[in-house]
């Protein structure tokens, strides 16, 4: 049974910054975390202090805009690493221990090492920190037996977290089911993070897998800025919770789109069209069967509306897949108004220009397609009728509903 809520840990500030060729300037990170604290995230990973003082002056410049109480310093293994995070001002502290044997040979440790050292630090952390948790790195690829004796081990010390990290992205969602909890069962008493990176493009499911299994925590990434393919997504994550799960974990979504602009302009990263929630192309629509659909009930074709996280909604495209009813629906956007026979004898010329064009038009190429129409006032051939639900002549093949090709239908 999955908890209540979801506690989020957004780590843009470390781990997104940890992708290749990102750097964030103190400016933007104190920015970051600011509008992190009002979309509601409760708690940010918010700099690596052992990277040297810039790192710990990125830090406190951070607690200085947000507060000690959100924000929280990463460390290895390491008492110095403690050290630097108490000068940066942390009062709250992540420790990394590797537990795979592949990183476990590859750091020159061992288990007997991880089991001494976890037990030494907690209690170094905790006299030095108010918070203390500690992560489980490559966790995913570990033997399972060990990382539940570590678990078991946290759980005996005064940390209160465990992060589970999948550090190469190879967990599949039935697997964490299982896994987490059988390690809830074996230490009930420490909360569980999910801490998922994107190598299969599972993070999101396998976050979800995590929190239906038991965790209660997850770490995230504003548009799933990481090392790599990248980690969970926060605007993913948060949106499957409340649209899959009918949960709210306490987040302003209406937030996300000015969230994931503002770290893709900081992070030089840009964002795929077709990327979930926050893509240019994710409330686009173009097939007409799916336009008609919309014009009656947007929930139609649509999870939820782009108003709900911060997207304003846009006028159809116009192109090749377009029907009638979108037709008119683009026209009215842009300030026309056509009887339903101009919009059948327009409808052709649309797509046979959007056809050689090879991609939708423009609102000012739409209008001169019509002032152009107008003007010719041809008849137009039963052959080159488009009829809902019937198909036009060459070269507009094989259509569907509304002018809508099969290959644009539902899906």
């Amino acid at each position: 049974m999955h908890p209540r809520r979801l506690h989020l840990i957004d780590t843009t500030l470390r781990d997104g910054e940890q992708a290749a060729g990102v750097v964030f300037t103190r400016e933007d990170k104190v920015a970051i975390a600011r509008e992190l604290v009002a979309a509601g995230i409760p708690e940010l990973e918010a700099g690596i202090p052992a990277m040297g003082a810039e790192a710990c002056d990125d830090l406190r410049a951070v607690i200085g805009a947000v507060g000690s109480e959100r924000v929280l310093a990463w460390c290895r293994a390491d008492s110095a690493d403690l050290a630097a995070a108490q000068l940066s001002g942390a009062t709250r502290v992540h420790i990394s221990f590797p537990v795979s044997d592949l990183h476990l040979r590859t750091w020159g440790k061992d288990r007997c090492w991880v089991l001494r050292e976890l037990r030494r630090l907690t209690v170094e952390a905790a006299a030095r920190f108010r918070f203390v948790s500690i992560g489980a790195q490559d966790a995913t690829r570990a033997d399972f037996g060990f990382l539940k004796d570590f678990v078991a081990a946290v759980a005996r010390t005064p940390a209160r977290r465990v992060r589970l990290a999948d550090t190469v992205g190879v967990a599949h969602p039935t697997r964490l089911l299982r896994e987490i909890a059988e390690l809830h069962e074996r230490a009930p008493g420490v909360a569980l993070e999910i801490h998922a990176h994107d190598d299969l493009g599972l993070a999101t499911a396998n976050t979800l897998a995590a929190f239906e299994a038991g965790a209660t925590a997850a770490s995230v990434t504003v548009n799933g800025l990481g090392e790599r393919a990248g980690n969970a997504a926060l605007e993913q994550v948060v949106m499957a919770l409340r649209v899959a799960h009918g949960i709210d974990c306490g987040v302003r979504t209406e937030k996300l789109a000015l969230l994931s602009a503002l770290v893709a302009k900081a992070s030089g990263r840009t964002i795929a069209p077709e990327r979930p929630v926050v893509g240019g192309a994710a409330f686009r629509h173009e097939s007409g069967l799916h336009c008609a659909g919309l014009l009656k009930d947007a929930r139609t074709y649509e999870p939820f509306a782009p108003e709900m996280v911060g997207r304003r909604r846009e006028p159809f495209a116009v192109g090749w897949k377009s029907g009638v009813a979108a037709l008119g629906a683009a026209l009215r956007a842009a300030g026309e108004s056509c009887d339903e026979a101009a919009l059948r004898q327009l409808l052709p010329v649309v797509r046979h220009r959007a056809r050689d064009l090879r991609r939708t038009l423009t609102p000012g190429e739409l209008l001169v397609l019509l002032q152009a129409t107008r003007e010719t006032s041809a008849p137009v051939s039963a052959a080159e009728r488009v009829v809902e639900g019937a198909a036009p002549s060459a070269p507009f093949p094989n259509t569907g509903v509304d002018g809508a090709t099969p290959s644009s239908a539902a899906t």
